[in-house]
């Protein structure tokens, strides 16, 4: 470069016209850029990566290795089908009780449960024993698909992906948020279907709402996912196949009525399934005796349908095939009700004795088996498959609360994108029509709003450091005449030995008859499932915490098995947001005052 060369870049640069349009092009872009998104563009890709290549190892192992060559055998060896599925169920008890802090905790409920409760933080420790529990249930024959190894592996892959990450400046919130991607990513890879995980990861954990800010983020994870899983395994749809290309007006009314019939049978259906989940959680028998309940009548259903109905479908297992089978080949109408009532049984049974997965084919099969039926036998239509799309649509909006998601499944699974109108319809009524049941026990309704006052408040800033505790050990007498009769309080944390276990209220005295105070602990009637936050914990999601359904009064402060930091009561929230909206207040009156002088 020459003299003359550099003396005119150097006047350029410095020139003021030069620093004027630099300093306009800087402002835009900063702007344009206040979300952080280059943030998700570098981040989202290695989540989409990662859990599209577990995905596919997943997919490789259990359709194209084991149920590959387990269905065969048990289509033609009856006999095989209840010890085979005793010999999954018990191998998948032995390893969550033995390998695993939490048996019941696994699948898309941990997601659920960790986005709301844990603020994205899941366990990492048993990710592989999960998934090869996940493994030995659906490859054995159980009622449930691939998407509940899924959807955990990609959340727990974003989850883990944070903790690594964190020190390149990650916020907390963004934790929940790779968890959602990750998650989305998960289904968009196993579905082959990244339209239906980006709109199923942002429905998941409500009944009635999203998860807006995961949208760019789950978006891109998903594609990611989706192209990665289609390098290893192919970008065919998952259930293709070549159906009707019209609609009658006749028929946008009948798949309202067929998705109104769908919604009241899932709504049957999911109710029964949490009150028997509950039941097997609170049975008190080791976890591998209640799976072996769970396969010994998985097989029963398996086998009574085959004996019946011999041919190509089976209510157990993956069952992609089957979705094949019930939208492109003719069966009678006995044949295919009986195959969702066994169908719907048989997931009952895999899925809430304990088996590892999550229930989205069996609701989708089961929805298009009585969409085939109806259209057979009721409205007697030739479009049988247009009903059988509209009946998987109806299933799963009613039995996920994720109607979007549902009606998205079915065009880009089925390639039925023809269908949109008259699913969009059942699946509507179907939502409508079966209110909040849900097959997920921790969805929430909606999303607590977001108050400009608690913005980018942390628990640490507001929380109460001066705790007054009481032991598990005293007697409620003590409690009274020592602790609460000398305090304003109406709620203490309780402690057992150094360590924090749990809250218990002046109310629980007025349910103990005062004779037996003596003889009654506080560590016997105190709340031990109290939810414990960090202190970086962002305070919007400490006051969600504390308006759950099952609310508490109290939160306590301090990483999980440590010391107590502190704790967070509604009162003090509600005092943050007081001032957080008084300073926001004479924030504005200030600037009011400076743009009158100038």
């Amino acid at each position: 470069m020459s003299v003359l060369d550099s003396i005119f870049q150097s006047s350029l640069l410095n020139h003021p016209r030069w620093r004027r349009y630099t300093a306009l092009v800087h402002e835009d872009l900063t702007q344009t850029y206040s979300r952080d998104i280059q943030k998700w563009l570098l981040l989202a890709p290695i989540i989409g990566v990662a859990t599209g290549l577990v995905i596919s190892l997943l997919t490789i192992i259990i359709l194209n290795i084991l149920w590959a060559r387990i269905l065969p055998f048990y289509l033609t060896h009856h006999w095989a089908i209840i010890p085979g599925l005793l010999a999954g169920f018990i191998l998948t008890g032995l390893i969550m009780q033995f390998r695993t802090p939490d048996p019941d905790q696994h699948s898309t409920e941990e997601i659920i449960v960790s986005y709301h409760e844990h603020q994205g933080d899941i366990d990492i420790r048993p990710f592989f024993w999960k998934l090869l529990a996940a493994i030995t249930t659906v490859g054995s024959g159980g009622s449930a698909a691939l998407e509940g190894p899924s959807i955990y592996s990609g959340g727990a892959i974003g989850s883990w992906l944070w903790l690594k990450l964190r020190r390149f400046g990650l916020e907390p919130e963004d934790r929940r948020l790779m968890l959602i991607s990750g998650a989305a990513a998960g289904m968009a890879a196993v579905f082959r279907a990244p339209l239906t995980g980006i709109v199923f990861a942002l429905e998941m954990p409500y009944k009635d709402d999203f998860v807006h800010a995961a949208l760019l983020p789950a978006l891109i994870a998903s594609v990611i996912a989706y192209s990665t899983l289609a390098t290893v395994v192919g970008a065919q749809p998952l259930f293709g196949f070549v159906g009707t290309s019209s609609f009658a007006p006749i028929d946008l009314v009948w798949a309202a009525v067929l998705g109104l019939g769908c919604g009241l049978i899932a709504m049957t259906f999911t109710i029964t399934f949490r009150r028997y989940r509950r039941f097997m959680i609170k049975l008190t028998v080791p976890h591998v005796t209640k799976l072996a309940i769970g396969g010994l009548l998985t097989g029963i259903c398996g086998l009574v349908f085959v004996t019946a109905f011999p041919g190509g479908l089976i209510p157990i297992g993956p069952n992609y095939e089957a979705v094949r089978l019930v939208l492109t080949r003719p069966h009678s109408s006995p044949q295919l009700v009986w195959f969702a009532i066994l169908k719907l049984a048989a997931t009952l049974f895999s899925l809430g004795s304990g088996g590892v997965s999550a229930m989205f084919v069996p609701l989708f099969l089961v929805g298009g088996a009585l969409g085939n039926a109806f259209a057979q036998s009721v409205i007697h239509s030739p479009s049988f498959d247009l009903y059988a799309a509209v009946g998987m649509a109806s299933f799963l909006a009613a039995g996920y609360k994720a109607p979007l998601t549902a009606v998205v499944f079915v065009a880009e699974t089925t390639g039925g994108h023809s269908f949109i109108i008259p699913t969009l319809i059942g699946a509507a009524c179907a939502y409508a029509i079966s209110g909040e049941s849900s097959a997920s026990a921790d969805q929430q309704l909606h999303e607590v709003l977001k108050f400009n006052g608690l913005m980018g408040i942390s628990v640490r800033e507001v929380m109460r450091r001066d705790v007054v505790s009481v032991q598990a050990s005293a007697s409620l007498h003590d409690f009274a005449h020592s602790v609460s009769a000398h305090h304003r309080h109406a709620i203490f944390p309780v402690y057992d030995g150094d360590g924090a276990v749990g809250i218990v209220s002046v109310w629980v005295l007025s349910r103990i008859e005062p004779e037996r105070w003596e003889q009654v602990t506080v560590g016997e009637v105190c709340n031990r499932a109290t939810s414990r936050v960090p202190a970086s914990c962002d305070l919007l999601e400490a006051l969600r915490l504390l308006l759950r359904d099952d609310s508490q009064q109290m939160l306590l402060v301090g990483p999980p098995g440590g010391a107590l930091e502190g704790i967070v009561t509604k009162t003090d929230i509600i005092r943050a947001f007081e001032r957080g909206g008084m300073q926001e207040s004479n924030h504005r009156r200030e600037k009011k005052a400076v743009e009158v002088v100038e």
